[in-house]
């Protein structure tokens, strides 16, 4: 089935892209600004706890990348998603819409954080003490919802 493309589904879009090319532009921009090593690992309160080189900020990018793009290419199959719920034809249309809503939503949370990662590192400074339990709430809460809907649509 071939799921139309909403304005929801073009904004997480084009700001996730905007985000990843954005900050893949200023990464190149400011490269030789970047100190030679780098915060890579945080503790739970924040705080680093490992360096390396700068380098370690393309693997950063790259991870980014590369999840967005599977993600976007999951979401052109809806027949492998794994609905949770029976598809039926009465319901088809919404339990993919619904699902295509919760994975647009998880790229752009994806694109969002790995460029705030790749921001962060190349500063050289400790995540704020929110930072962990801020992610896990937006991620999981955003999951809730839609699993919500994706129920409530049986």
């Amino acid at each position: 089935m071939k799921i139309p493309r909403s304005p929801y589904d073009r904004l997480v879009n084009v700001v996730g892209v905007c985000s990843l090319c954005g900050t893949t532009a200023w990464l190149l921009a400011v490269w030789k600004q970047i100190a030679v090593h780098i915060p890579v690992h945080y503790d739970f309160r924040g705080h680093v706890d490992r360096m390396a080189g700068k380098g370690s900020l393309w693997v950063l990018m790259a991870v980014g990348w590369v999840m967005f793009l599977a993600l976007s290419v999951v979401e052109h199959f809806p027949q492998i998603w794994n609905t949770g719920v029976q598809v039926t034809p009465k319901n088809q249309e919404r339990v993919y819409r619904t699902l295509k809503n919760m994975l647009g939503t998880l790229k752009l949370i994806i694109a969002v954080l790995f460029s705030y990662l790749v921001f962060q590192s190349a500063f050289g400074g400790n995540l704020p003490p929110q930072f962990l339990p801020l992610f896990l709430l937006v991620t999981l809460g955003s999951l809730a919802f839609f699993l919500v809907q994706l129920i409530r649509l049986k």
